[in-house]
């Protein structure tokens, strides 16, 4: 049996303040140049369908779309979003109707449709950490960016996600708080750094990870000395990931469309 080409896909990140994409080839490598538009609000799913399928019209032809989005995201279905059920972006006014809007959407079906090609919709540091993790042993990917992404691969296999940054970490503060873009404005690079370090700490005895990586665009505002007091089992990789984590996302979930 003559196999066909290897497709191309359509990546797609999309956070909280803007949304990224490219096309790459099979082996992970960026056929055009990210581009990246700010993200629009108020953004209903039909909104961010249309952006995404407004990017994808200025990009080359691809066979399949992995698309990262930021919350909970079970089997393509959408089950809480932080940022794009607000009037304005992170920190302003969540409306009711946009609340109702993504609760239960099956965002997946909704871009296969719009995109007119198979589409893989995982959280947004999911995809990140499938164009990261080496596939062995147990592997936690934590972003830093407006909140806190999170993803644990076990023996390069994706498990069920875990919202850790809506849990509690002081005061009823919440991770998504305690060390997301906000807090590193006002506080500082150094003493958000500190605050990062007492995270990672923190969930060193509950995960006993093999190796643990931070990634997301606030990975490279962590402090050299925050990063040597951190050991050797963490790696820092670059924000680049949410992108090329699209080609690896469809093995590492078991699906191949």
């Amino acid at each position: 049996m003559t196999r066909g080409p290897e497709p191309y896909t359509l990546a797609v990140d999309c956070g909280g303040s803007g949304i990224k994409a490219s096309v790459l080839d099979a082996a992970g490598t960026l056929h055009v140049p990210a581009v990246r538009v700010p993200t629009p609000y108020p953004l209903p799913p039909d909104r961010l369908a249309d952006t995404i399928s407004d990017i994808a019209s200025g990009l080359p032809h691809a066979q399949r779309a992995t698309v990262g989005v930021p919350g909970m995201i079970r089997h393509g279905v959408v089950v809480a979003t932080p940022h794009y059920v607000t009037r304005s972006g992170p920190r302003s006014a969540v409306l009711p109707e946009l609340l109702t809007a993504w609760s239960g959407c099956d965002v997946q079906a909704l871009l296969t449709q719009r995109l007119g090609v198979p589409t893989l919709v995982l959280n947004d540091a999911e995809v990140h950490g499938a164009g990261v993790v080496s596939g062995t042993g147990l592997e936690l990917v934590l972003t830093l960016g407006t909140g806190l992404g999170s993803a644990l691969f076990d023996g390069g296999r994706l498990a069920p996600h875990l919202e850790l940054s809506h849990a509690p970490v002081r005061w009823g503060t919440t991770y998504d708080a305690y060390i997301g873009e906000h807090e590193r404005a006002r506080l500082g690079d150094a003493l958000w750094s500190r605050r990062v370090r007492k995270v990672v700490e923190g969930f060193r005895p509950v995960f006993r990870w093999d190796r643990v990586y931070l990634g997301g665009g606030n990975a490279r505002r962590v402090t050299a000395a925050t990063l040597d007091r951190l050991g050797d089992d963490l790696v820092v990789v670059p924000n680049q990931a949410g992108i090329v984590g699209g080609v690896r996302a469809w093995d590492l979930v078991g699906r191949d469309d």
